[in-house]
């Protein structure tokens, strides 16, 4: 090896020699480079020599020294300073071969990419939060068994051709979808056959969507061959028939009035239109009817394909990252002007709503005697931004739960939500899921845009609406249908009093929260005289390994 000399001191230093130069150097020079004079002893210089002559050593050689070059290259070892590029310097302060722009990029790198495992981390806890914890669903299952007796009159009825109901639904898609559960069951009542709805329309969106926009009308007629003859229109024979129309059907009618007041008229006329059927067949039905109910509103109604393929689409894009939440929000100006409530963004806009419903009194929809705060302790309004957030938080919701929100534009457009999306940042709706131009299709058409907002929200993991409603009732009995999946139903009346008790902390808030909704998170219910089977279908059309419903 060279050494260097100074005059007062000895300092070995070590240099790292390519292979290169190494064959390029003969043995003999190679030899008086690594033997020193004053130390020279034949015998050990003739071993080697006969060593460097050995083809062995330098395989060996070249093996090490690239193996450890390789170590620097890649793990940057400090006690392989020998092999540094100034091996005089082995204490000195590496130079960096990279400058301050391409550190700043690496560290900011390094952050974010810690930052995202933090995250991800997060929401693998997040995911397994006790609040996605499902319902115990008791066993509980679909169960439409129809007694003997109804499948001998079906086919009597399937095959009748003088007798045809013809039905005219208004109001939202949901409001739409009730009626047409109760036309096809008023129809099996007349033993009469139906004409496909007729979708009235609606004069605050200007909707004239037709049922074959909305529903799937060779599914919706497959499903009820056995139950309902249905036909798109009227015969021939029947064309030139002015139908009777029949505009005093009570609320609640039950089966027998039905057939007393309507059948001699089919008789005689073969016709029959009804109007406006909301709320104006019996909730308690015979168990038949009563499964024919939830067979039309489970099984019938199905949406059209270019809506489920969307629907779908926009379900696997909210559920690509993980479960997620969907919310009904009703918080559209209407809505406060009809409940009779107050939005609270500020007072301009709360006296702008007392105003409207001053000049319009009839669109209050009922107890016009109460004032504003007694409808609100009574759990008649519906719930903003804030008490949505909060409520949620007080249930277990993680900060991290993606929330998908159906609705109309809220009163006050974004700041209205900006408590909610504060507290909650992934929030979407179907606006910002969707690609630029699929939505074009749907567009103006609110019945198609409801149906969307319905299928997400019914696959959800969690759901939760802000207030009551046709949309609200109808997915809590789907949801309930396919297995009780998890449906929060705000307990707005015994809950509100704590809202407003600013002296509570929050950890004793979100106690009492918690505890006022342990039953109500989706569990089975059994139906109660007056409540709608096809919101609460246990047990005429839901049955358990304990319980036996069906008739035979």
């Amino acid at each position: 090896m060279a050494v260097s000399k100074t005059n007062k001191k000895k300092q070995q230093c070590y240099i790292a020699v390519p292979s290169q130069i190494i064959n390029s150097i003969s043995s003999s020079g190679l030899q008086s480079l690594l033997l020193s004079p004053k130390k020279k002893n034949p015998s050990f210089s003739v071993k080697f020599k006969l060593l460097l002559n050995n083809p062995r050593f330098w395989v060996l050689f070249l093996f090490v020294f690239g193996f450890v070059g390789m170590l620097k290259l890649w793990f940057n070892f400090e006690t392989l300073a020998p092999f540094a590029p100034n091996p005089c310097g082995i204490f000195q302060e590496k130079t960096s071969f990279l400058n301050d722009h391409q550190v700043s990029q690496l560290s900011i790198g390094a952050l974010n990419l810690g930052n995202e495992e933090k995250e991800e981390k997060e929401e693998e806890g997040d995911e397994k939060s006790e609040f996605w914890k499902q319902p115990d669903g008791l066993g509980y299952k679909p169960c439409l068994d129809f007694s003997s007796e109804y499948r001998k009159t079906s086919l009597d009825i399937v095959k009748g051709r003088t007798r045809y109901l013809m039905v005219v639904v208004s109001g939202g898609m949901n409001q739409q979808r009730n009626q047409i559960v109760d036309a096809v069951v008023i129809a099996r009542i007349l033993g009469a056959a139906l004409v496909v709805p007729i979708l009235q329309v609606n004069v605050i969106w200007g909707d004239e969507s037709e049922f074959s926009d909305i529903f799937d009308l060779d599914h919706f007629k497959e499903v009820l061959a056995n139950d309902v003859r249905i036909v798109s229109s009227l015969p021939s024979t029947h064309v030139m028939t002015r139908p009777v129309e029949e505009k005093r059907t009570p609320l609640h009618a039950s089966p027998e009035w039905i057939r007393s007041h309507y059948t001699r008229k089919l008789r005689r006329d073969g016709v029959l239109l009804l109007r406006s059927l909301d709320s104006r067949l019996s909730k308690d039905l015979p168990s038949d009817l009563q499964k024919l109910r939830c067979k039309v509103a489970f099984h019938a109604l199905r949406f059209s394909p270019s809506i489920l393929e969307l629907g779908n689409k926009l379900t696997e894009r909210m559920r690509s990252k993980g479960p997620y939440v969907a919310l009904h929000l009703r918080m559209e100006k209407d809505v406060w002007v009809r409940t009779g409530c107050l939005p609270g963004l500020s007072h301009e806009i709360d006296e702008m709503i007392n105003n409207e419903r001053k000049r319009r009194p009839e669109l209050l929809t009922s107890r016009s005697n109460m004032t504003y705060h007694d409808r609100k302790l009574a759990g008649l309004c519906p719930l903003n931004a804030l008490e949505v957030a909060r409520l949620l938080k007080a249930l277990g919701a993680p900060k991290s739960a993606r929330i998908y929100w159906a609705g109309g534009i809220p009163l006050g457009g974004k700041e209205a939500l900006q408590p909610l999306t504060s507290e909650f940042p992934h929030f979407f709706n179907k606006e910002d899921l969707a690609l630029p131009g699929e939505l074009e299709p749907f567009a103006k058409k609110a019945s198609l845009m409801a149906a969307l907002d319905y299928i997400v929200t019914e696959n959800s993991n969690v759901f939760m609406p802000s207030h009551g409603g046709n949309m609200g009732h109808a997915l809590q009995g789907q949801r309930a249908y396919a297995g009780h999946k998890k449906t929060i139903t705000p307990n707005k009346r015994q809950m509100l009093q704590h809202f407003l008790n600013s002296s509570l902390s929050e950890t004793e808030f979100n106690r009492i929260i918690l505890d006022l909704h342990r039953d109500s998170l989706g569990q089975p219910e059994l139906r109660k005289a007056g409540r709608d089977v096809t919101k609460f279908p246990v047990p005429e059309c839901m049955c358990n390994g304990t319980m036996n419903h069906s008739s035979t």
